[in-house]
């Protein structure tokens, strides 16, 4: 689910060597090669809203401007970094290019790394990128780069051994979260959801963002006031960054029976049993929508990894090693529910990483 991102990213984001060594990263570039045999580089954008691709590759994370890579198949590497000169000690930490360029050196950089490719360029993000800035890196090519964005996906979708390792150490922390949230609820609103987002900072998380309900799940907002009441039921949602990877969980706590949440439990576990290598995005949907659905859970199934939505086409099978958050939720007149939960795709099956109590 898309919710407000922070101004400036402030969460610890270094590179480390031992988690996710050079080779990690070699390895994706390679496969990046072979799926574009003619081409001798690749552009890759990210901002502080949308870096999973500049992630994947070079592990940056821009903390308030964008970034920019130049990455060649014969392995020079160059990073701008926004924000000046003064920006590149802060960005050197985070990632394993040595070499770093002030952003606003597109017209000069550019061409230099162009002129010495040996094969086309390839664009990655370019759909994210500020509408001038397309305009001037284009004009530094001379001609319009080749979208491998789509390439890019189809690799982040499948995750490595390193990076399931990530994800599973990131889905133990919803867990804690929804255990704070249901001890301090009774209180109200602002403290249970502070509670939430406390236990999630003190169990390593980068980010942490949420979203609840103050009108029975119909809907959810992001924190504006605080909100002096409890809410029973009480609907909301929590995203958690850990080691860059994410993990994302809807809960619905309530102390009265509650028929809505029952069918949307059983289509989560009907979904949930369904899962494994072949089944498609749209088959899951179909079960996870059967008991009816909720605005806010849709896409019923996304991926999930260095960004909180990756893309998923929906008739696509899905393979081992896909990461996914299967949301099931019903609305009503007066009230609604959305449960979700974590699940890694297997060789065999499935392995449910995280699902709302």
């Amino acid at each position: 689910m898309r919710t407000m991102h922070p101004t400036l990213l402030i969460g610890p984001a270094d590179w480390d060597a031992q988690r996710m060594p050079r080779a990690e990263f070699q390895g994706r570039l390679d496969a990046l090669w072979r799926d574009h045999p003619q081409a001798g580089g690749v552009i890759v954008y990210g901002d502080a809203a949308d870096h999973g691709a500049l992630a994947y590759l070079t592990n940056f994370t821009p903390k308030l401007e964008p970034g920019i890579a130049l990455l060649s198949r014969s392995g020079e590497a160059a990073l701008l970094v926004g924000g000046g000169i003064n920006m590149i000690p802060a960005a050197k930490p985070l990632t394993w290019v040595e070499k770093m360029l002030p952003l606003r050196s597109i017209a000069k950089s550019v061409p230099q790394w162009a002129m010495k490719l040996a094969g086309g360029t390839l664009l990655v993000g370019g759909d994210a990128m500020p509408y001038a800035m397309h305009g001037e890196l284009f004009a530094a090519l001379g001609t319009a780069p080749e979208d491998a964005t789509p390439t890019l996906q189809s690799h982040r979708r499948r995750k490595s051994v390193r990076e399931l390792s990530l994800i599973r150490q990131a889905s133990t922390v919803p867990g804690k979260a929804a255990q704070a949230l249901a001890l301090a609820r009774d209180r109200n609103v602002t403290d249970a959801v502070i509670a939430a987002e406390y236990a999630a900072w003190q169990a390593g998380a980068q980010d942490v963002r949420s979203l609840f309900s103050l009108d029975g799940g119909r809907s959810l907002v992001p924190f504006d006031v605080p909100v002096a009441e409890p809410a029973d039921p009480m609907q909301v949602y929590l995203a958690v960054r850990v080691g860059g990877y994410w993990a994302e969980g809807f809960v619905m706590l309530g102390a009265k029976p509650n028929a809505s949440l029952d069918a949307a439990k059983s289509a989560l576990q009907a979904a949930v049993a369904q899962l494994r290598p072949g089944v498609t995005p749209a088959t899951l949907t179909q079960t996870l929508t059967k008991s009816g659905t909720h605005p806010a859970a849709l896409p019923a199934v996304i991926g999930i990894g260095l960004a909180v939505q990756e893309d998923l086409p929906l008739n696509e099978p899905l393979a081992a090693g896909t990461v996914l958050s299967l949301r099931a939720g019903v609305l009503g007149e007066h009230s609604g529910v959305i449960v979700s939960a974590l699940v890694a795709v297997t060789e065999t099956g499935s392995d449910v990483l995280w699902s709302a109590p």
